[in-house]
């Protein structure tokens, strides 16, 4: 049966997104799907290191894994799902009038920051991850993670270009960096303090149920570190699945989720940092063609399916079996959420799509190179043609830096936020 007679043939059950603490619920009986069979997905999932899984239908909270009591309000790394959240800001500063998609940005930057050929990279670069740079995915990464980083996006302005802007895909963690400090200089605000107002206000994502961390300079990083309840995270994932509205009130506008949601002359998989289609990233080979997805390592993902008014978001560390070992959990990531579907697809009354069989992984295709590179890494201590004049662990552009962890709220390492301490995010 096609997807669009499965979901006109759905039971017509409703529901409203909630500004609260607790979604709206349904009986999975209500929207289409076996209870017995969709809980065996969601007890797959968890046995696969899946620490929060959430189903939604129809805006319906229909099922939720087996730790979630203990995981909904505690405030987690989502890591690169982070860019989609500053693609939705970048969004709603386009739909102000405050950031041109289509304008270098050096319109944006201060002059005499960086070399003509940075400033030439246009803001819809940065969003489609087309800036150029040169990319060492964990070697940019890294220096957040400790935290080292004087000024990540100045960083990101000595990061050679190995291509023209917009000629070629490149995953660069310092490229989103970069565009959140545009955002920033273009609302003329802190990020953050935009998206508490603008964002997180609306969907009642309070102040104290998160931490993003920024650097050393205070600016917010873009490409990780959103620590966010999964809770709050589903909010995210359900702003997006309503097409940028939020009951009555438009958050964000259906023609900027349209340019996101559509698949960049770049890199057919990608957007404006939302992964969308089958088969990119972690999304399944077999899932219906409009399915676009949030990911961030370690499998911290929304996936969105509007052809079946699906959304599925879960948390977690990994999970992933693979044949190579290691390298192959880290290369192949599609073998859990292929399992997961295959279960959960089976649930509906009306299956999407015909079971694919079990997951065949693809031969081992990693490429250090694209993971590490020591001179990203070098140029943090200002050592290296990557290094940016004048900016390095010590000082950066003649501005006192923040001692390293100096932002990082109590609780919070690296994964998770957890203790006893008021301070320390999560939902209370």
């Amino acid at each position: 049966m096609g997807v669009q007679q499965a979901q006109a043939e759905a039971p017509g059950v409703e529901c409203s997104v909630q500004s609260g603490r607790e979604p709206e619920r349904a009986a999975p009986e209500q929207v289409g799907l076996d209870a017995r069979k969709l809980e065996a997905a969601l007890g797959f999932a968890a046995g696969r290191n899946r620490l929060n899984v959430q189903v939604f239908r129809h805006n319906c909270l229909i099922g939720e894994g087996p730790t979630n009591a203990q995981t909904d309000n505690v405030a987690w790394n989502i890591w690169s799902s982070t860019k989609s959240v500053v693609s939705v800001l970048a969004g709603m500063a386009w739909d102000e009038g405050k950031l041109d998609l289509d304008a270098p940005i050096d319109r944006y930057l201060p002059p005499g920051l960086g070399d003509a050929e940075h400033r030439s990279i246009t803001v819809e670069n940065l969003l489609t991850e087309a800036s150029g740079m040169k990319t060492g995915v964990l070697t940019e990464g890294i220096t957040g993670v400790i935290p080292l980083d004087p000024n990540s996006a100045v960083q990101a302005l000595g990061v050679p270009l190995i291509n023209p802007p917009g000629a070629e895909f490149s995953y660069s963690q310092r490229n989103v960096d970069l565009l959140s400090y545009v955002l920033e200089l273009a609302v003329d605000e802190p990020l953050q303090q935009f998206a508490q107002r603008e964002l997180f206000d609306p969907l009642g994502i309070e102040r104290g149920d998160y931490y993003w961390a920024r650097d050393r300079s205070g600016h917010t990083y873009g490409y990780a570190h959103l620590m966010i309840p999964p809770k709050d995270f589903a909010k995210l994932g359900l702003l997006v699945s309503n097409d940028g509205r939020w009951g009555d009130r438009r958050i964000v506008s259906s023609e900027y989720l349209r340019k996101a949601r559509t698949p960049s002359a770049a890199n057919d998989c990608y957007g404006y940092l939302f992964w969308v289609g089958a088969g990119c990233a972690e999304t399944a080979d077999f899932l219906p063609p409009d399915v676009y997805s949030m990911s961030g390592l370690g499998l911290q993902n929304v996936f969105i399916i509007p052809s079946l008014d699906l959304t599925v978001v879960w948390t977690g560390v990994f999970g992933d079996v693979s044949s190579h070992g290691l390298s192959g959990i880290v290369a192949n990531t599609k073998e859990l959420p292929h399992e997961f579907f295959r279960r959960l697809f089976a649930a509906f009354d009306d299956q999407p799509v015909p079971d694919p069989g079990p997951y065949v992984e693809p031969p081992l295709d990693l490429d250090p190179g694209s993971y590490i590179d020591s001179g990203l890494l070098l140029a943090v201590f200002g050592i290296g043609p990557a290094a940016y004049p004048g900016c390095n662990v010590f000082s950066c552009l003649n501005v006192p830096l923040a001692a390293p962890f100096a932002d990082t709220a109590p609780g919070c390492v690296i994964l998770v936020c957890l203790g006893p301490d008021p301070r320390t995010p999560g939902i209370r």
